[in-house]
């Protein structure tokens, strides 16, 4: 691997894989965008924008020191100890911790909104008064290391050169960030889209987990499955909200 050269900055094949690699990793980011969404969602809006800079911050820190080790970061790989016939590494252990802290956490946040609050108190302002801002960044913090870790390792074997992986990782957190906003803002003014968001984190962490055993779920199912979805509750915010302009102008 090339560190220090630049020689590799006139060649249309090293920028063909930045391309590649900086789709990859904005693809691999919707997870994060996800759930930085959900969670920024519980605070004040004067919060939550602080919330989201410093948890996609701490994700571009994460990775760029992570690239910055590649040599521990491919030893994370190694096997640890073998269970029920299963080789256990760092990167598995780390995998499924993060994955069984996604469940947990959607659970969690769907029990609460099923549940609701007493009656006469507001949910929305309940749950942002309570949030609190360090456990926020620090949740973001954690699953920004989980993602962080898989994100680099799958760079590590699409590009042959440092620079290109850190530009890449740049790029696709700029990117993250300039996307989280207007997805937070969707997600706080059409509540029900905020259920589908949670289920999207159970099934995410889902895959995590199997990962962490060895059984790989492919992404491309889960992120087809979660943009048909997607769309289809975009369609219905969309009809609601034409219904009750017709129905506001059918009362004029």
């Amino acid at each position: 691997m090339d560190w220090i050269s630049f020689d590799w900055i006139s060649d249309p094949a090293v920028w063909a894989s930045l391309v590649t690699l900086t789709a990859m990793e904005i693809v691999l980011g919707i997870d994060n965008i996800v759930f930085i969404s959900v969670v920024v969602g519980k605070l004040p809006p004067e919060h939550a924008r602080r919330a989201r800079q410093i948890g996609l911050g701490m994700a571009l820190v994460f990775r760029i020191i992570l690239l910055l080790t590649l040599f521990w970061i491919i030893g994370l790989k190694s096997t640890l100890f073998t269970l029920f016939g299963i080789d256990f590494s760092w990167r598995d252990l780390i995998l499924l911790a993060g994955g069984l802290f996604l469940i947990f956490k959607a659970t969690q946040e769907i029990h609460h909104d099923v549940e609701g609050t007493g009656p006469g108190e507001d949910l929305g302002a309940a749950r942002k008064v309570a949030a609190s801002f360090g456990a926020t960044v620090a949740q973001i913090a954690v699953i920004d290391l989980v993602f962080s870790i898989d994100s680099i390792i799958t760079a590590i074997g699409m590009a042959e050169h440092i620079g290109v992986m850190v530009a890449a990782v740049i790029i696709a957190v700029a990117i993250m960030y300039a996307a989280s906003g207007p997805v937070a803002g969707f997600i706080d003014r059409h509540p029900t889209t905020r259920m589908l968001a949670l289920a999207f984190l159970l099934m995410i962490g889902i895959a995590l987990v199997a990962d962490g055993i060895h059984f790989h779920i492919p992404r491309g199912y889960l992120y087809a499955a979660m943009a048909f979805s997607a769309i289809v509750e975009i369609l219905n915010v969309f009809a609601k909200s034409r219904r009750e302009r017709n129905g506001q102008g059918g009362g004029h």
